[in-house]
């Protein structure tokens, strides 16, 4: 069945997040939180998933937060949403057809996105029109 919960699109915004910022530089969570509207405690449990699993890293104290480990360009929305959900279309109705047809173009998607690519739409969309005379 197709299952995915709030987890998977907030950790997807939040690494946009970190994406956007572009640096090698460690960022704080509360910093990423506090830009997409996610409660820190919620993004932390986000965060130390992604780290287990080799997306991320972490490093503490004063200048600590978190960076990728893998470039935004290789991770897609597809690996974060099955390392936070589960892997699509397992469960009962897994042998219908119409919920295989619906799994497999969900997973075509997802597949197909990166975070980096996620991160350089945004840009564009928030980027101030230009006007030419």
């Amino acid at each position: 069945m197709l299952a995915i919960t709030s987890k998977s699109p907030y950790a997807v915004r939040a690494l946009v997040e970190l994406a956007r910022r572009g640096d090698d530089q460690p960022v704080p969570i509360g910093e990423i939180a506090k830009a997409r509207d996610i409660p820190v405690q919620f993004l932390e449990g986000l965060f130390a998933t992604l780290r287990r699993a080799g997306l991320l890293a972490s490093q503490r104290g004063v200048k600590g937060g978190y960076r990728f480990a893998r470039s935004p360009e290789e991770v897609t929305v597809l690996e974060v949403t099955e390392l936070l959900d589960g892997e699509l279309g397992t469960g009962p109705c897994s042998e219908d057809r119409v919920w295989t047809d619906a799994t497999a173009a969900l997973t075509a998607v997802l597949r197909a996105a990166t975070i980096a690519e996620l991160a350089e739409r945004e840009a564009a969309e928030s980027a101030p029109a230009m006007y030419y005379i």
